[in-house]
Order: structure tokens, then C-alpha cells, then sequence
């Protein structure tokens, strides 16, 4: 190979090329090295030029420059380096019905991290933080009314009339009574109630895997005073059971249609639910006053009632009932083993009053996992 120089030997760049079929005679050799001497020449320029070129730079300029690459890699290194705050999960605050101790008709964990059995500062914290961390990255804009709560989460579930105490947040400034009309979330009723013979047939094939020796697989027992309240969850506290939804993949794919379903936070839930005669449910309150409770009648015998902050209703198959669980609530079915169980398809919904800002924000404050 040889370097020969192109146009001007000075000052151009230099371009490697092959060797001509003469390229080790004697006089090519020195054509070479004349040449390399003119490219190193050409190189020295080169640098010379460019350093004279920084020298000629605005002051200014090259220092704001440099101040924005140091900004720039210290806020890499910022982000880099944060770690998972040591905060209890939301989702594990939430959990409380697997272990020790009953109260209410419930199971409670007496673990200090759960926000159902133990109410304390550390929960406070932890919302506050997770608002923060919402409000940095998108807006404080519209966050006023959830500011408040948490910052006076305490003295609200504190000082509320018996009738109405959600266990874990309350939302100030949101009408409050213990049942909804059907037009507070008119689209999703409708949509239910359209296809009420799609989820009972879905739950009729479920049904059939009951036996007297055992709990089918999916199914969970909840724990009761008297009788059997089981449920099938196909979301569970804002987290999809895949299993379970693989075997209702039509009432499933109907939860996608909600407008006002509550599927990115601990909130949110939808099963099928099944008292079976004899059965009563403990007065209980809810977690929050944020969602309005969604019962569609499939299976309604007489006997049955629901009664929230001490208002009696009846289930209507094909019908959607709406109420607000953070209310003093309990469910019991007096029918007889003729009669057969009552089963409701309950979802979470969003109550009407609860703004859209609001709602994504709660949705990340309370995401399954945080």
C-alpha cells in the first residue's frame, strides 16, 4: 500500500489507496516517502487549525456550555443511582384476609402494615409521597381536593359519623349517599344489563365444578358468621387473575367496554360473587368512598337483601344495583337449599363526582405494586 497525496499535498486530506502493480520499485519508494512528509505536514496543519479555532470560541459560550454537560451528567447520576423508597407497597397494605383474626366478619392479618387492621402515620407517608412523585411528573393541577384528604386522612376517618368510615382513604368533598341511580354511570349499567345472559352462562359453566368434597380452583372462601359466601375474582384489588379470566373470556373482555371501570389501582375489583342460603355477611365498611359498587342480579331468590347505612334493597336478576360500600354495609340470604344461592356480578366503578385528573392520579397513587 501506499499514501499519495491528492490535489494540493498541504493541505488536502489524505486517501488510501492500492498499490500500483510497480509499487516496490525503487522510484516508488521515494515517491512515497516524499509524500508521507507532505501528509504529515498536512496533519500538523489540520491540528494547528483547530486549536486556534477553540482559542477563537467565545468565553461565554464554551463555560455555559460546559455548566450544562456537568448539569446534565449529575442528573443521570441523580436518577441512576435512586433506589426503591423502604415503604410498605399499597398492595400489601391492602392485603388482610389470610391470616389471624377476625373482626366485622373478616379476617384481619394484625400485621402493622396492613392499612385494614392497623390505621398509623406510616400509610400517610406513604400516599403523600407517592402524590408528590405524581405531582413531579405531571401537575399539581387539580390535586387539591386529594392533597387534602391525605394530608387530613386521620382526623377524616376519625371524626366520621358512624354510618359512613372507609378503612383506608377518603376523598373529601364528594356527595355521599348510600345508594346511586342507575344514570350515574348510565353507559356501563346498560352495557352490563345488555349482557346479562353471556356472564350467567359464563357462571353456569363455572358452577358445575362445585362439589360437596372441595373448593374448585379460582374459587375463594371469604369468611362469614354463618353460612358460605364464595367468590371468583377475575380482577383483584386492580391486578387481573389470568386463570380465572381465561375461563370467562367473554365477561372479561365486557370489562374492557366500562368507561368507569376501575382496573389500575388496589381499588378496583370484579367476580362473581355467591351467598348460599343460610348465609349473612357481617356489617362491614368498605376501603374508600372514591368507587361506587356495581351488583348485576344473575341469580336472585327471595329471601335476599342487601342494606347499606340502613337502607334495605333487593337484588333483580338481569338489574344493576349501585351503592357506596364505604357506608355500614351487609348482604344475608334466608332462603331455603330450594331456593338455590344468590350470585351477583360486582365490579368497581368510579364515583361520578370523583374528575378525571383525579382519577389518574389516584389510579398511580394506588397502583397495585406501589
Amino acid at each position: 500500500m501506499v499514501w499519495v497525496p491528492l490535489g494540493s499535498p498541504r493541505t488536502d486530506c489524505l486517501t488510501l489507496l492500492r498499490p500500483p502493480p510497480n509499487a516496490n520499485s525503487p522510484k516508488m519508494s521515494l515517491e512515497w516517502l516524499v509524500a508521507w512528509g507532505w501528509s504529515l505536514d498536512g496533519l500538523r496543519d489540520c491540528i494547528a487549525t483547530g486549536i486556534q479555532s477553540v482559542r477563537d470560541c467565545d468565553t461565554t459560550a464554551v463555560v455555559t456550555v460546559a455548566c450544562l454537560l456537568v448539569l446534565f451528567v449529575w442528573y443521570c447520576y441523580h436518577v441512576g443511582r435512586e433506589q426503591p423508597r423502604p415503604y410498605a407497597s399499597v398492595n400489601s397494605l391492602m392485603q388482610g384476609a389470610d391470616t389471624n383474626g377476625l373482626q366485622n366478619g373478616y379476617v384481619y392479618c394484625q400485621s402493622p402494615e396492613c392499612v385494614r387492621c392497623a390505621h398509623n402515620e406510616g400509610l400517610n407517608q406513604k400516599l403523600y409521597h407517592n402524590l408528590q412523585e405524581y405531582a413531579k411528573r405531571y401537575s399539581w393541577s387539580g390535586m387539591g381536593r386529594i392533597h387534602k384528604g391525605i394530608r387530613e386522612q386521620g382526623r377524616y376517618l376519625n371524626s366520621r359519623p358512624s354510618i359512613q368510615k372507609p378503612e383506608v382513604f377518603f376523598l373529601p368533598d364528594l356527595p355521599s349517599t348510600p345508594y346511586f341511580s342507575r344514570d350515574a354511570q348510565k353507559h356501563d349499567v346498560e352495557l352490563l344489563e345488555r349482557n346479562f345472559q353471556t356472564i350467567l352462562c359464563e357462571f353456569e359453566t363455572l358452577y358445575k365444578a362445585f362439589s360437596n368434597c372441595s373448593l374448585p380452583q379460582g374459587w375463594k372462601m371469604n369468611s362469614t358468621p354463618s353460612g358460605e359466601w364464595v367468590t371468583f375474582y377475575l380482577v383483584n384489588q386492580g391486578v387481573c387473575v389470568p386463570r380465572n379470566c381465561r375461563k370467562c373470556p367473554r365477561t372479561y373482555r365486557l370489562l374492557g367496554s366500562l368507561r368507569t371501570c376501575i382496573g389500575n389501582n388496589v381499588f378496583g375489583n370484579a367476580c362473581i360473587s355467591v351467598l348460599s342460603p343460610g348465609t349473612v355477611i357481617t356489617e362491614h365498611y368498605g376501603p374508600t368512598n372514591i368507587r361506587i359498587r356495581c351488583h348485576l342480579g344473575l341469580k336472585t331468590p327471595s329471601g335476599c337483601e342487601l342494606v347499606v347505612g340502613g337502607e334495605p334493597q333487593c337484588w333483580a336478576e338481569g338489574r344493576c344495583l349501585l351503592f357506596d360500600d364505604s357506608f355500614l354495609h351487609t348482604a344475608f340470604h334466608e332462603g331455603s337449599a330450594e331456593d338455590g344461592p344468590r350470585v351477583v356480578f360486582m365490579v368497581d366503578l368510579w364515583h361520578p363526582n370523583v374528575a378525571a385528573a383525579e382519577r389518574q392520579a389516584l389510579d398511580f397513587i394506588f397502583a397495585p405494586g406501589r
